[in-house]
Formats: structure tokens, C-alpha cells, sequence
């Protein structure tokens, strides 16, 4: 891994760019903040976002204690895109356990959607890697008509929008629940203006366009890793999720007995859609994961509901 040069001062309240060599050595780059010296935290972003999605949450966990690392998952973002294409489910896992080695000690994986599956991929099938599991609106079964939309709506954008008020619009339209921005200086780190003046998502279009996504998603796959989890495990849910069902969530649960559950009044992108309580609900599991007896568990299921 390698650091970016700041002061010792900086590194518990500045961010620090980082670096880390994905499976294949494609470079995989981020952000820590937080005591560099504390259990590290890694937080996987959801599949066509970035890292800076997880700013607001990160900020949160640094301000208790916990050392952050917030990663663009290879074909997104700042990370490398591979020569391959490959972006197969089992290589975001494999990507996952090689930063987790780099890290110095087993994280805590904090994975959005596609982040989170990463995540349970790698400590079902290759583990023990993780030391904790935070799945942010994602487990096995996942609803085929929201899934559907997510790519309908990534795939609509793959020519580029004119402007960033263009790019504003067909978010707010995708995203009605949402208030839309007056300032359109965050959408700079999601789209990148390419020589034809076009604004384009700030990853690999093959991403969406591989055959093998399907296959990588395989439900039986993913259950049987599910059913090996033995690290501490929290699943967040939005509540107006159109990914995760009510029917979802029981199935994770009885694959994962000890399981904690928190239930957030957000649709599928938890962080960003009720930032607060999403991150009340993580600080909270982290909090339990020290204390004796296995109590992170009980401390999550305790938490009342945002």
C-alpha cells in the first residue's frame, strides 16, 4: 500500500490518497481517514459510483475512532480498468481480498450493493478475510425488476449528457425522491467531460455490458457463501428499496442466523439517501464489535429505526 505524503498531524483528520494492487495488478486507488494506527474500515461503493458516495459516512467513522478506507472498485472512478474486461462478481471479490491483506489487518467491509456482495463473496468462499460485514441493501435475493432498472438507467447514459445540468435532470428523473442539487459541483467526481465536450460516467462502459454479469451473480452462489459467514454481520435496508424485498431480507437472515438488522427510511442507496441514520446504525455495530460477548448484535438490533 502506499500512503500519500501529509503530516502526522493530517493523518487522523485529513484525508490521504491511497493506493492498493487489485487481483490481476490492477491498481485500485482511495481515500483513509482516521487514526492510521485503528482497525482499518473498508467501504465498497455500489456498482457505477465512486468512492466519494461514501464522504459523508467516512467522516462519521473517522470522527469515531476508526481508521477509513474508502476504494473505486476497478473500471470505476480513479481505479484501473482492466485490459480484460473483466469485472465478473468472483473478481470484485478477489479484489477485495487482496486490499484486505494489504491493509495490515482484517477490515471491517462496509459494501453497497455491489460493494457489499463483493464483500460477502470474498469472506464466504475465501475466507476467514473480513473481520466484519456491513451489507448496505444487498444479500442474495435480490428483486429482478429493480436490478433491471439500475442497468436500464446506466445503460441509458452511456453516450454522455451535454451538460451537467443535463446529467442533473436524468438523475432527478431516475431519482424522484431525491431533491435535486442546486450545485452541480458534485457530479464532477462521478462524470468526467471527454475531448467531445460530452459528459460521461466516470467508468468502464464494459462494465455494463459483459455477458458474465449474470452468471456471476449466480443465487445459489451467493447463498452458499451467505451460509458461511461466521464474522459478525449487519444488513441495512432501505425500506423503499426496490433491490432488497422484505422477502429478501428473511432469506439472508435465516442463511445468517446472527445476523443484525437495520431498517432505514431510504430507498436502495442508503448513504445517500438518509445519511445519518445510515451512519448511526454502522458507528453503532462497530461500537459492538469490542464489546464482550458478541454484543454487536444485540446493540444493532436495539437501535430503533430512522
Amino acid at each position: 500500500m502506499v500512503v500519500g505524503g501529509v503530516t502526522a498531524y493530517d493523518t487522523a483528520v485529513q484525508p490521504r490518497s491511497v493506493t492498493f494492487t487489485g487481483a490481476g495488478g490492477v491498481r485500485l486507488v482511495g481515500d483513509e481517514v482516521g487514526p492510521a494506527d485503528a482497525a482499518p474500515v473498508l467501504l465498497l461503493h455500489g456498482g457505477g459510483q465512486t468512492r466519494h458516495a461514501w464522504g459523508a459516512t467516512a467522516r462519521a467513522l473517522a470522527a469515531a475512532g476508526h481508521r477509513v478506507v474508502a476504494i473505486d472498485h476497478r473500471g470505476h472512478g480513479d481505479s484501473g480498468w482492466p485490459d480484460d474486461g473483466d469485472y465478473g462478481l468472483e473478481t470484485f471479490a478477489a479484489d477485495v481480498c487482496e486490499v484486505a491483506a494489504q491493509l495490515g489487518a482484517p477490515p471491517v467491509v462496509v459494501g453497497a450493493s455491489l460493494g457489499g456482495l463483493a464483500g460477502l463473496l470474498a469472506e464466504g468462499e475465501r475466507g476467514p478475510v473480513l473481520r466484519a460485514l456491513v451489507l448496505v441493501d444487498v444479500a442474495p435475493r435480490m428483486e429482478a425488476g429493480g436490478v433491471a432498472r439500475i442497468i436500464g438507467f446506466m445503460q441509458s447514459g452511456l453516450d454522455g449528457f451535454a451538460s451537467l445540468e443535463e446529467a442533473a435532470d436524468a438523475i432527478a428523473a431516475y431519482l424522484p425522491h431525491r431533491r435535486r442539487p442546486r450545485d452541480l459541483g458534485g457530479l464532477s467526481k462521478n462524470l468526467r467531460q471527454r475531448p467531445d465536450g460530452r459528459w460521461r460516467w466516470h467508468w468502464d462502459p464494459r462494465f455494463v455490458r459483459r455477458d458474465g454479469m449474470d452468471r456471476a451473480f449466480s443465487r445459489e452462489r451467493l447463498d452458499g457463501a451467505a451460509h458461511r459467514l461466521r464474522v459478525p454481520t449487519l444488513l441495512v435496508r432501505g425500506r423503499m428499496s426496490e433491490v432488497l424485498s422484505e422477502d429478501g431480507v428473511r432469506e439472508l437472515r435465516a442463511l445468517v442466523p446472527h445476523a443484525a438488522y437495520v431498517d432505514v427510511a431510504a430507498a436502495h442507496m442508503v448513504a445517500g439517501d438518509d445519511n445519518d441514520a445510515f451512519s448511526t446504525a454502522v458507528v453503532d455495530f462497530l461500537a459492538g464489535l469490542d464489546v464482550d460477548g458478541g454484543a454487536a448484535d444485540q446493540i444493532a438490533r436495539s437501535r430503533p429505526a430512522q
